[in-house]
């Protein structure tokens, strides 16, 4: 199994087009500091097998960027593309609409991501005359369903909306980790870009795989009210804070599974290289995630 990490960054991507902070400042002046919506593409045993893991609003320059995520020689179109959401997010989701050249778009989901992208959104019905949807459902329990020669299981997280669908019903698989196993090699990764809460499910998910890549938002609880962007807590928001005593680095310390933090917002002071706090984690045994990291299990 092949990860191709495609993207890193939070909703809006580093620099976000309106924000003028450090870390947006700083990627102007530096390019290789500038990231991606997070995202991923995993290749199974065979090179032209290969899935997403949400479809960004960058998804064009994600795929063109990695030149085996390219229509194969001898091949006009890329015929199917294969997409697996986490959540119904618009930064996890808009790059749907922008694949509507394929001759086929298939998209496994949970139940309430795909009520609100169908209901809110209507995305089948713009795509319709564009191309082919076709549905499939994420299991979170039971047997895996099989994607480019990989099993595939979600593993619930939270009931965190997204704003649009505010109105919709609760439901525990709204946001979801995903568990991908390779039956051939064994290796087993965990994605999960969103972690509201711990809990003891996802520590069990997470000693078991080989390698994991974590949301890692925000710094600290603190960071969204003191950089002004929102009035609540990174807990508040849904995302667990990297330090701190809600942090996830202290229960991730030690850990014999590789860790990897992706999803990354703008203001978190590790889009600085150079940020003091890379060595705190290095000393636990963690990293930042990059665009373009190529992992393999």
């Amino acid at each position: 199994m092949l990860l191709r990490i495609l993207g890193t960054a939070a909703g809006g991507g580093l620099p976000q087009w309106n924000c003028a902070c450090p870390g947006c400042s700083g990627a102007r002046r530096f390019p290789s500091r500038r990231r991606l919506h997070d995202g991923l593409a995993i290749h199974g045993a065979r090179p032209d097998e290969w899935f997403l893991v949400n479809a960004t609003p960058d998804i064009a320059e994600q795929l063109e960027s990695h030149t085996s995520l390219r229509p194969a020689a001898g091949h006009d179109r890329t015929p199917v593309i294969h997409v697996v959401l986490t959540d119904a997010e618009l930064d996890h989701t808009l790059g749907l609409l922008r694949l509507r050249e394929a001759a086929c778009i298939e998209v496994w989901c949970t139940q309430p991501v795909r009520a609100a992208l169908d209901g809110r959104l209507h995305l089948s019905d713009v795509l319709l005359p564009y191309t082919e949807l076709i549905w499939h459902d994420l299991p979170s329990v039971g047997a895996p369903t099989r994607i480019a020669g990989l099993d595939v299981n979600a593993v619930e997280l939270s009931a965190k909306r997204p704003r649009y669908a505010a109105q919709n019903p609760s439901h525990p698989a709204w946001s979801v980790a995903l568990r991908v196993h390779d039956p051939d090699s064994g290796g087993c990764l965990l994605y999960a870009p969103a972690v509201a809460a711990w809990s003891d499910h996802l520590a069990q998910e997470l000693a078991a795989a080989d390698c994991a890549l974590l949301d890692g938002t925000f710094l600290d609880d603190h960071e969204p009210r003191r950089t002004g962007i929102s009035s609540r807590t990174a807990t508040g928001m849904g995302h667990l804070p990297i330090l701190g005593p809600s942090g996830t680095s202290q229960r991730l310390a030690g850990a014999n599974t590789r860790i990897y933090y992706t999803h990354v917002n703008n203001t978190n002071p590790l889009v600085d290289p150079d940020a003091a706090e890379h060595k705190q984690l290095a000393d636990a045994g963690l990293a930042i995630a990059h665009d373009r990291m190529v992992v393999e299990l």
